[in-house]
């Protein structure tokens, strides 16, 4: 069946900027992710065909948010060069309505939102999984470079930990914590330094470091064990070198995929799966607390020592107390206060390691719901592109995409600030990640609407013509 004239020609407008502007914007963001991801590939001696592969894996990533915004931008520059043209008041003289005008576009967009929701729904999760076993695998190449501060990292058969790393190639460390590993997986050697420095260059397929001004702390391991404190050695030093081997670094397979515990790298059914289980998990962990703060307080003692026990209900504290004896009250004072005092401790270790779990089901939900609003986001920023583009009535490269860039922003740092206070519990998942697309759509109607009447989203004239009649009423009524 072929098309009519005038949807092909729609179509033909429309498609020309939206391919044109997504491929640009998909290469500015490719070249943003190397620009991240830099000091991960740089001096580790790669080829050229592992960037690429990085940057392929990585690409349908970025799709959910080059496609939205090129829809919106297709969209305004296309309905606003239709108006400025006078072609879309051309379009209406013959009858043809704005709906009808975006007909063929509603279908193409719908296409795209399907093929966005399957891109995120299946390609996504399976990129995620090859893009973070490879950064995985190219860490283990160079484990020098893959010391991270703050934090133990594991290099050879010993766990360093740094405080800060600068100079040259980050070769220069400071406050140095080094865990030996011993065969019998027993941390008996410590190693402290104030300053560390590594040279890779100096043994063959492997790394050394060299410390200076520090502790080395060894505990040692007594046949006799009866003995509850083992003696320990102490060695300060002014330098001391390390050697690391790093052979079995160096052979690392690229194409391994040992790494597949990630909420990113699964779909929609696995994601609610994981819902579930954890959130049984969650509640069941409450559970498990609550009896035992009621074990912890000592009810059940309380009422053995108990001698009469007429009624259930408490009436106080001092008729709860009669019941004892003088030197059992004070006994069950004194436990009360150690109980709540412990108690207060345990609620506030508790509340941190509950707010951890609330916190990855959230993120567990929010990335769930991610799918369906990005998928949602590529039809509803075009309905709210077309009646601006037909409004502002202006093409081009100038204001369509001011007018464009400044809604994409708005909805997408709207979108993450709501995201990250669903993640905290401060908002509910759904409403974290469906709010801005709920008050973006009332946008896009109201837009529609006011652009099929030919009227622009606000009457700025009837908006001051309000504002002054007041004001002139207030003038007139001062002279008199």
């Amino acid at each position: 069946m072929k098309l009519p004239l005038l949807d092909r020609y729609i179509l033909k407008s429309y498609l020309t900027i939206l391919v044109s502007f997504f491929f640009i914007l998909m290469f500015i963001f490719i070249i943003q992710t190397v620009w991240v991801f830099i000091d991960e590939f740089a001096g580790k001696g790669l080829d050229v065909s592992v960037l690429l592969r990085f940057l392929l894996y990585y690409s349908p990533k970025l799709i959910p948010l080059v496609l939205p915004l090129t829809i919106l931008l297709a969209s305004i520059m296309t309905f606003g060069n239709f108006a400025e043209r006078y072609e879309f008041a051309a379009m209406k003289s013959a009858g043809i309505s704005l709906m009808r005008a975006m007909r063929p576009l509603i279908v193409v967009n719908s296409i795209a939102c399907l093929a966005t929701f399957y891109v995120a729904n299946t390609v996504i999760p399976l990129a995620e999984f090859k893009t973070y076993n490879l950064r995985k695998n190219l860490s283990k190449m160079r484990p020098a470079l893959a010391i991270i501060e703050g934090m133990f990292n594991d290099i050879g058969e010993s766990n360093i930990k740094v405080a800060r790393k600068y100079g040259e190639n980050d070769k220069l460390l400071e406050n140095v914590i080094i865990h030996e590993k011993s065969p019998n997986q027993v941390n008996n050697v410590v190693i402290k330094a104030a300053r560390g420095e590594l040279k890779s260059e100096e043994v063959k397929e492997g790394l050394q470091l060299v410390l200076y001004d520090g502790y080395r702390y060894e505990e040692v391991v007594q046949k006799n064990k009866r003995k509850k404190n083992d003696p320990h050695n102490r060695i300060a030093f002014k330098q001391y070198t390390m050697n690391i081997d790093l052979r079995a670094f160096n052979n690392v397979d690229l194409n391994e995929t040992s790494y597949s515990n990630t909420f990113k790298m699964q779909n929609i059914n696995e994601l609610s799966q994981s819902i579930d289980s954890l959130t049984k998990g969650y509640v069941s962990e409450i559970e498990g607390f609550a009896n035992t703060v009621y074990l912890r307080t000592g009810i059940k003692s309380v009422n053995r020592l108990k001698n009469t026990f007429t009624n259930d209900s408490f009436k106080g504290r001092k008729g709860f107390l009669d019941a004892f004896t003088t030197k059992q009250q004070e006994q069950i004072l004194s436990t009360a206060i150690n109980n709540i005092n412990i108690q207060l401790s345990n609620f506030n270790n508790q509340k941190q390691l509950f707010f951890i779990r609330e916190k990855v089901i959230n993120l567990h939900r929010l990335w769930r719901d991610d799918k369906f609003v990005n998928a949602y986001a590529t039809l509803l920023l075009f309905f709210v592109g077309a009646p601006l583009g037909a409004i502002i009535r202006k093409g081009g490269f100038g204001l369509p995409i001011v007018v464009a860039l400044t809604i994409f922003l708005t909805y997408h740092f709207a979108g993450t600030l709501f995201k990250n206070s669903a993640e905290d519990g401060s908002l509910h998942p759904f409403w974290g990640a469906w709010l801005i697309s709920i008050v973006l759509t009332v946008v896009g109607l109201v837009a529609t609407i006011r652009a099929s009447k030919d009227k622009s989203v606000f009457d700025i004239e009837r908006i001051r013509l309000q504002i002054n009649l007041p004001i002139n009423l207030i003038v007139k009524k001062f002279k008199k």
